[in-house]
């Protein structure tokens, strides 16, 4: 009777295993499919309930209505550079070269475009929030952007029109299914870098203002996040930042980050620094190399020349690459079980 029982545990154990082991999809969208290029950017994060957002659209979408994107929640924007908030589009994917994608003005963001395509949540700080809804209202004629409605802390997916965050340094946004039992949390964390908006994004009266002084117009810090999903994964999205203490003390030590997505490029110095930051700060399980403004594959092969693979050998991490249209699945522990 008793080994019965036992059979009959395991058996519902068993059968119950796929349904607790539910992985993260992680989807790069980028210049050229099967390729990590110069200025890709743009993520796509879907949880095991169904909640989809997307990371700094950046100039790797054709607008709104890119077929790539499918539904998206929420639109997540770390800091005001064109490369990221969009100030150009994606002519069309594979246009131009890994190492120059082609481009065309994007007048109100790609960022906006698909806010205002999707229906989008805003997470991201209320200054690029007020930046970004002004946009939206610009393409869509909408009246000015609110706070996302909230039920017991959480604001349920996908909402009913376009609205913001409410969040800034340290702020926490909850967005959740509505038959979920439980949300994704998004928090708002430092970067070490700068956040001026691009000229071809400002008013013509703002830019000669501007440019009377030599001056830049900042949207307050640029930021990161950390995103706590449903099946245990805690991501880290670096966002553009140079190496500093809070790795250590807020994204390893208190949230306890499994997964870091690096932005590379030269300007914050993580090339120089980042084999540091990643071992001995973030500490994470896996890292996910992005915006590495090189081309570093070809023929969906890491180049073996590359700043990328040179830096690559100084991570102690499993390390994957965010390799555009090819979809990585991330259990709860920080580990890719599929597609990298």
């Amino acid at each position: 009777m008793r080994i019965t029982a036992v059979i009959c545990i395991s058996a519902v154990l068993a059968f119950a295993a796929p349904a607790l082991a539910q992985n993260v999809k992680i989807t790069p969208i980028g210049s050229h499919p099967g390729e990590l290029c110069a200025n890709d950017r743009a993520i796509i994060f879907e949880d095991p309930t169904g909640v989809r957002f997307l990371y700094d659209p950046a100039h790797n979408v054709t607008g709104g209505d890119d077929p790539r994107l499918g539904t998206i929640h929420m639109v997540l924007l770390t800091h005001m550079h064109g490369d990221h908030v969009g100030d150009l589009k994606l002519k069309a994917p594979g246009a131009g070269t890994c190492a120059n994608s082609e481009r065309v003005p994007a007048p109100n963001s790609t960022t906006a475009e698909v806010v205002a395509a999707k229906n989008a949540a805003m997470v991201m700080t209320r200054a690029i929030g007020g930046f970004v809804g002004n946009k939206v209202q610009a393409i869509s004629g909408s009246k000015p952007i609110g706070f996302c409605p909230q039920t017991g802390g959480a604001t349920t997916v996908p909402v009913s029109t376009v609205c913001a965050s409410q969040t800034d340094l340290g702020g926490v946004f909850v967005a959740k299914m509505a038959d979920a039992p439980r949300g994704v949390e998004i928090a708002i964390v430092y970067a070490s870098h700068v956040n001026n908006a691009p000229p071809a994004l400002l008013s013509e009266a703002q830019r000669a203002a501007l440019q009377a002084d030599g001056a830049v117009l900042e949207y307050g810090p640029a930021t990161g996040f950390v995103v706590k999903f449903t099946n245990g994964l805690v991501a880290y999205l670096s966002g553009d930042t140079g190496i500093h203490s809070e790795m250590k003390t807020v994204v390893n030590e208190y949230h306890k980050a499994n997964l870091a997505v690096l932005n590379l490029g030269p300007n914050p110095g993580i090339f120089y620094s980042g084999g540091h930051a990643i071992n001995e700060l973030i500490r994470p399980a896996s890292v996910i190399l992005t915006h590495a403004n090189e081309p570093v594959t070809e023929s969906g092969k890491l180049r073996p020349a590359s700043r990328t693979a040179a830096f690559m050998k100084l991570l102690k991490p499993a390390t994957h690459l965010a390799i555009s249209g090819r979809t990585m699945e991330f259990d709860g522990k920080g580990r890719c079980v599929a597609g990298c």
